[in-house]
């Protein structure tokens, strides 16, 4: 025993300093920060100050450091790049295994985007799961991942992947849809035995399926209850993808700790979400790439239809959501727009009525509160995992530079930029 506890290595040792830290947990910036690391965690956050001995020093200038961002919805299997043009020949000639093949990229690209945790709201044959554990192990290069494995859905709705193929065409392998309230209590349990972190159910309509409506409930209040208690029995937090506002005010009383797109929410709806604390997570950048780019890219003209009912309301429903006060986390739905660009909604963010520093707490300690990770990720602070990134420039001037991400550290390990010295 005392030989094994000599071989271990003492863990590494890291004095980091930039021209300032921007640190969301206390709304402000600190000048000149030193940023004192062991192993993979933070020790200590000064302004100021010499390295101690035994350290080894990363200056990196004049930039802004940050914490590693979170982005609270991503799709790591799926990419709008692996297209073939057809949306109907991706559909029935792609299976789970071409996803499987490629999701470790989009995890990296993610990464190297300076988005050191993500939450992957849904994902075929568990694959999320197994990308989550190569990731931990150090098998591949990616974010901390929080994996929801297969959505739950309603028979024809937008978790149904047949839906509006003919009766005769059957897709085999795992699958979400549940119907009824004793069939979803039974799939929210194979998640959780399957790995999942998070549960994830379709309580609305959706854009990029093939069902008629955009925001109509899909599941009945008692299923939605349902589905959320029996979550919170095993410990799991609950994400609600909804546009209608119906669905938003049900998934809400329901108990769900997210409503993902809220595209619709109305005065209700807002009114409910602070009083139940729940976090409204609004993707509103993909609706500029949607509109622009997936017509070329073979998808049924009724899809981007129902985009163009919801995009534009959307963004209006989140400019009301942050003048309400309302509990707003980062997501942006990657895989629906590419990996690697989920800083493009920050402007957005900004530009729809948040200042810089909110839409920074957005993807950082408030990201953080929502997966219940608060005391890891989220902020620069002792005893928090080590993840941090910098920037050119002053994102509380210019937001738009987090699309532009030169340093990457993910538990204490540069993953990009700057080699120590």
């Amino acid at each position: 025993a005392q030989a094994a506890s000599a071989a271990e290595p003492a863990p590494a040792r890291v004095a980091l300093s930039a021209a300032r830290l921007v640190a969301p947990d206390q709304d402000k910036v600190i000048e000149h920060p030193l940023v004192l690391i062991e192993g993979e965690r933070v020790t200590e956050v000064r302004s100021g100050g010499a390295a101690p001995d035994g350290y080894t020093r990363i200056d990196l200038g004049n930039a802004t450091l940050l914490p590693g961002l979170i982005d609270c919805h991503v799709h790591l299997t799926g990419d709008p790049t692996l297209s073939s043009g057809n949306y109907y020949k991706d559909t029935l000639q792609r299976s789970a295994i071409d996803d499987a093949v490629t999701a470790h990229l989009f995890a990296q690209r993610t990464l190297e985007a300076g988005f050191t945790t993500v939450r992957n709201l849904g994902a075929g044959e568990y694959i999320d799961v197994a990308l989550r554990n190569a990731i931990d192990r150090g098998t591949l290069a990616g974010p901390r991942i929080l994996a929801a494995t297969l959505p739950l859905g309603a028979t024809g709705g937008h978790a149904d992947d047949t839906t509006g193929f003919s009766p005769t065409i059957q897709f085999h392998g795992q699958t979400g849809v549940a119907d009824g309230v004793d069939a979803v209590r039974v799939r929210v349990r194979e998640d959780v035995k399957r790995g999942a972190d998070v549960i994830k159910f379709m309580a609305s309509a959706g854009v990029l399926s093939a069902e008629e409506s955009v925001g109509a409930p899909q599941y009945s209040q008692a299923e939605m209850d349902a589905i959320v208690d029996e979550a919170h029995r095993w410990g799991k937090r609950v994400a609600a993808h909804a546009h209608g506002a119906e669905a938003i005010r049900m998934a809400i009383k329901a108990g769900v700790d997210s409503v993902e797109h809220a595209s619709l929410i109305d005065d209700e709806g807002l009114k409910l979400a602070k009083q139940h604390g729940t976090y409204l997570v609004f993707d509103i950048y993909n609706d500029d790439y949607i509109l622009a780019e997936y017509a070329r890219l073979g998808f049924p003209a009724s899809m981007t239809e129902k985009e163009k009912k919801v995009g534009r309301l959307q963004r209006e429903s989140f400019r009301r959501a942050v003048k309400t006060g309302e509990k707003l986390a980062f997501g942006t739905d990657a895989g629906v727009y590419p990996h690697g660009w989920n800083g493009k909604q920050f402007a957005k963010m900004v530009e729809w009525g948040m200042t810089p520093m909110q839409a920074i707490q957005a993807a950082t300690t408030n990201a953080a509160d929502l997966l219940g990770w608060a005391d890891k990720v989220g902020a620069v602070a002792p005893g928090r995992y080590a993840d941090l990134i910098a920037v050119d420039g002053d994102p509380l001037a210019d937001i738009a530079v987090l699309e532009h991400v030169r340093f990457v550290m993910k538990g204490g390990a540069v993953v990009k930029g700057a080699a120590a010295r």
